[in-house]
């Protein structure tokens, strides 16, 4: 889909949902406890930091009111007291930021992690149609940097709120039970920042969410390029793709400038609008002064609470912001966790019966997309221990047949049946565990060669695992390599050929024992050698055991109990090699062309 492409920005703005909000404090209220102890200390903390202007104010007072009188008892007493409650005041609200902070800290890392394994547990379910619409990258930004990015939120932004919220509140009454005339000169500013705030807020918002889509688009192809860095050698595409790249970096280092563009207006706006607010003091506080209507200690703690008055409006404001950012982040993360899989176990869905072997298709129809049917009334019948191979040209619905059976997707319409069981009322993972599965696109985990056999069971003992080696032919080579069975292998298998990862592939397959093995292309990357030492191991596995078997290399499949050849959605033709070949019909036509192009070259 174009909307998902590297090069096609997101559409993060969205109004405002509080529901995505309330989720998240659902989530916070795992650990209200934790919050609500933090919550008290932290506005304990700022009552005491804001009764520090008033410590001074005190302390000032005396002091001019003995300034002539030289030092006494009258005037170090109180004001040594005065400074000793100031200095504690200073430690208490050192001690209560310190307890905040830890707190929040573990409590939103609690939070992004429960969030990230919601996350993981809901991509794990989602269907294969949901990865092939989608860049990986793009998937990848919305479970570390979506979640990331409200991390900060988590931990300080909701109880910094709270605290400057409070905090303004107890300033206004500290600054009006002073001196009503003077709290209204030093806030004359506040509303022209409230009309500078109005201006930029709403378009600092666009362009961070801007910024984000950027950021997400280089994701997704920094993540592109690491996967595909061999094609890109091999058609030498480098240039091409660090000209693409160096553009992208464009557009996140333009937005970015952007962005910060607004943050520059709203901080230097602060800056000056206390400035402003300090000059208005002093020229309407000092007169004043000067004629005994106002005390020095008064003007200082204004001076003290102008100040600190501006601090909270400033974090206010990057706050909305944030919350605004966090509820864009907040839309993406439930809308995947949200996405309702396609494939999932029905209501009432019982556990899959120990398998015997027997499958039925009956009458079944299907289609990746409306309008367009891959199958059509397919129907056979395959007994217990068959071995089946599926033959016919590409995009024929051979592949669609095995999907249908391990319930990848489900029918359109028909029934697919095991031992008799509707396999569309069992559970998935009841279902799936007892058969064996190797697709054609083959997957090598980091770690061990013993670790990626194992995968197939886990709780395989180290004889187990070299005896599905030694069946797929795979025990040669493997013991060849540095470490043997202990050998790292890179990611996806980089280390190892594309024969060695279908051999591993195919041995952490078979160590399921499976009841029915389905067996995906499974030697089209495996040299003729091996191919005839494989061939033996897997007649003597395939004994007693349902397989189904797609293989466009057809001399792997002569000595299947039946092949299916496929065409334009349907079962076309059935039988042994043998008859197929005596009926001179599709297979056989296959078949020769096969062996004459094999011939010819």
């Amino acid at each position: 889909m174009a909307r998902n492409k590297y090069d096609i920005d997101e559409a993060l703005e969205s109004e405002f949902n509080f529901s995505h909000l309330k989720r998240l404090f659902g989530y916070m209220m795992r650990y209200k406890k934790y919050i609500f102890i933090a919550t008290a200390v932290i506005l304990t903390g700022s009552l005491l930091t804001t009764l520090g202007p008033m410590v001074i104010k005190m302390c000032i007072d005396i002091l001019t009111e003995h300034a002539g009188e030289g030092i006494s008892a009258d005037t170090i007493l109180p004001v040594g007291a005065y400074m000793l409650l100031y200095v504690g005041i200073a430690i208490a609200g050192a001690v209560a930021l310190r307890i905040k902070t830890r707190l929040m800290n573990v409590t939103g890392q609690n939070i992004i992690r429960d969030i990230r394994y919601d996350l993981f547990t809901q991509i794990q379910k989602l269907p294969f149609s949901y990865y092939d619409s989608r860049p990986h990258g793009k998937i990848l930004v919305r479970v570390v940097n979506y979640v990331n990015s409200i991390s900060d939120f988590l931990s300080n932004g909701v109880i910094n709120m709270i605290t400057d919220l409070f905090t303004l509140l107890v300033i206004l009454v500290f600054m009006f039970c002073m001196n009503v005339e003077l709290s209204l000169i030093c806030l004359a500013p506040l509303p022209v920042f409230v009309i500078v705030l109005v201006l930029i807020l709403k378009k600092q918002r666009v362009a961070w969410q801007i910024q984000s889509s950027k950021q997400s688009n280089m994701n997704a192809y920094i993540h592109e390029n690491i996967i595909g860095m061999k094609v890109t050698q091999s058609f030498t595409r480098e240039a091409r793709n660090l000209n693409i790249f160096k553009r992208i970096c464009e557009d996140v280092k333009t937005s970015w400038m952007h962005a910060k563009k607004y943050d520059t207006v709203i901080w230097p706006s602060i800056e000056i609008m206390s400035a402003i607010g300090l000059a208005l003091l002093y020229i309407y506080a000092v007169p004043k002064m000067l004629a005994g209507a106002i005390s020095v200690g008064t003007i200082v703690a204004f001076s003290a609470y102008i100040g600190m008055f501006w601090g909270p409006i400033l974090n206010l404001s990057n706050f909305y912001n944030m919350i605004i950012n966090v509820m864009a982040y907040l839309e993406r993360i439930f809308e995947t966790i949200d996405t309702k899989p396609s494939i999932t176990d029905r209501e009432g869905a019982v556990a899959m019966p120990p398998i015997v072997g027997a499958v039925e298709f009956q009458h079944v129809d299907f289609s990746y997309d409306e309008g367009h049917k891959i199958l059509q009334d397919i129907n056979f019948a395959v007994h217990p221990g068959e071995t089946i191979a599926l033959v016919g040209p590409t995009g024929a619905g051979k592949t669609t047949v095995i999907n249908l059976l391990s319930r990848f997707y489900d029918v359109d319409s028909g029934k697919v049946r095991i031992d008799g069981v509707d396999i569309s009322g069992v559970t998935l993972h009841s279902l799936r565990a007892q058969m064996g599965v190797m697709l054609q696109d083959t997957f090598i985990f980091s770690g061990t060669v013993m670790d990626n056999i194992r995968y197939g069971k886990l709780d395989a003992t180290d004889e187990e695992v070299v005896r599905a080696a030694q069946v797929v032919s795979a025990h040669e080579f493997i013991e060849s390599l540095e470490n043997g069975y202990y050998t790292e292998v890179n990611e996806r298998g980089s280390r190892l050929s594309v024969g060695q990862r279908q051999l591993i592939s195919f041995a952490r397959a078979l160590l399921a024992d499976p009841k029915i093995l389905i067996l995906d292309e499974a030697t089209s990357s495996i040299d003729t050698k091996t191919e005839v030492i494989l061939q033996k191991g897997l007649d003597e596995l395939l004994k007693g055991r349902t397989s189904f078997i797609i293989a466009h290399r057809l001399s792997t499949i002569k000595n299947a109990d039946r092949i299916m050849y496929i065409d334009q959605g349907r079962v076309m033709e059935s039988g042994t090699h043998e008859e197929l070949m005596e009926k001179q019909g599709y297979y056989y036509k296959l078949y020769e062309a096969q062996y004459s192009f094999l011939e010819g070259v």
